[in-house]
């Protein structure tokens, strides 16, 4: 009875058992059937796109970022913005005491005026002068016509004294005044020439007026620009950031007063690696990543790869012709315009890091056509 009650015993105890081996290997079976299927699927996914896809951390935000700074030295007087705050093209940032600027364009206009005035006086004596060669003109045909007179006088006068008609010194007062004529008609041609002359004298005055004239217009524009250049605008939408200016504060011409951050227009400068250029071309997608929106991806296509490596464009570029080598993997700038929708300034701002992510599958199967440094256009 003892011996029929054990085994009863152990074949239920060895039931469960074999329950618990079969269950422990199914789910074995399971768990590598699903290894298997995310192997086939990761495995599909990276021959279908991750092969082609280049990335890079070693990317930052960037932007045409404008210093503010004035072209004329002077006490700022006014200061319209702040830190941080948003500006539309054309808004009023900093105005410069412009009372010195003022004062030397009024200066400049009446330089302007007391050689225009100057040029109608000329104007003036010219038309004078005309009148004065038409008088002198009148002069020498009086004067040839006393000398015609003269001379026929003379003739008749010295007949007659051959015919003893009159006397001789009746003769010689028809001489004398025949002469006379002549010596006139000589000094109304000289005066004739001079009055024409000084035609030429004033023509050449003129054209020194006018030339003083368009000095003085040249330094009245410069004068009038100067006043402008007293009130510094922004060039373009953004927001204001690196402010220095400070009211009542001496700005010398040239200096940095503020920054303005564009409210669009963002990229991306991203540094591969060289061996990840083989296949990139203008124009494919990018995928951005930014830390400060975790998460979110921005979009972007690729602009343009640099002429050069990162480091050919150091201050002090490295020269390996000498001493021990060591082989660095250099670094290539890689320009990446930003999509319209996430190229504005909200929460990508220039200077930020991100990560860059192309997407080569639109040349993969053209090696023959990819870019390299030395073929790359400058961004």
């Amino acid at each position: 009875m003892n011996s029929s009650t054990d085994v009863g015993e152990i074949d239920s105890a060895v039931v469960p058992t074999k329950k618990r081996l079969t269950l422990k290997r199914l789910l074995l079976w399971v768990v590598l059937f699903a290894a298997l299927i995310l192997a086939v699927v990761f495995g599909l996914r990276w021959w279908t796109v991750g092969r082609f896809i280049e990335s890079t951390d070693d990317a930052y935000i960037g932007g045409d970022v404008t210093v503010i700074g004035p072209k004329v030295s002077g006490y700022i007087m006014e200061l319209k913005v702040t830190d941080n705050q948003r500006v539309h093209a054309g808004d009023l940032l900093v105005k410069i005491d412009d009372r010195d600027y003022v004062a030397a364009l009024h200066k400049a206009e009446g330089a302007v005026a007391a050689q225009e005035a100057l040029l109608a006086n000329l104007d003036a004596t010219e038309q004078l002068q005309y009148a004065v060669i038409g008088q002198a003109k009148a002069s020498i045909d009086a004067t040839n016509a006393e000398i015609v007179r003269s001379r026929d006088d003379q003739t008749r006068y010295q007949k007659l004294v051959g015919q003893q008609a009159v006397s001789v010194e009746s003769a010689q007062r028809a001489d004398a005044t025949f002469k006379t004529a002549q010596a006139n008609g000589a000094k109304a041609q000289a005066s004739m020439l001079a009055t024409q002359r000084q035609i030429a004298v004033i023509s050449t005055q003129k054209q020194q007026a006018r030339a003083a004239l368009m000095q003085a217009k040249a330094e009245r524009d410069m004068a009038q620009l100067n006043v402008g250049y007293t009130e510094l605008r922004a060039p373009v939408d953004g927001m204001i950031g690196n402010r220095r200016a400070r009211v009542g504060a001496f700005a010398a011409a040239g200096s940095q007063l503020l920054s303005v951050v564009p409210a669009n227009g963002l990229w991306v400068d991203a540094n591969f690696k060289e061996d990840q250029l083989a296949h990139m071309l203008p124009g494919q997608a990018v995928s951005i990543h930014a830390d400060v929106l975790a998460g979110h991806e921005f979009h972007g296509h690729l602009d343009s790869l640099a002429p050069a490596t990162g480091s050919q464009f150091s201050v002090l570029p490295p020269e390996n012709a000498t001493g021990n080598f060591t082989k660095i993997v250099q670094r290539v700038p890689v320009r990446v315009h930003l999509d319209e929708a996430d190229g504005v300034l909200g929460h990508l701002r220039p200077g930020l890091s991100v990560t860059a992510e192309v997407d080569t599958r639109d040349d993969s199967n053209h090696p023959a056509h990819s870019v390299t440094p030395n073929q790359a256009s400058a961004p």
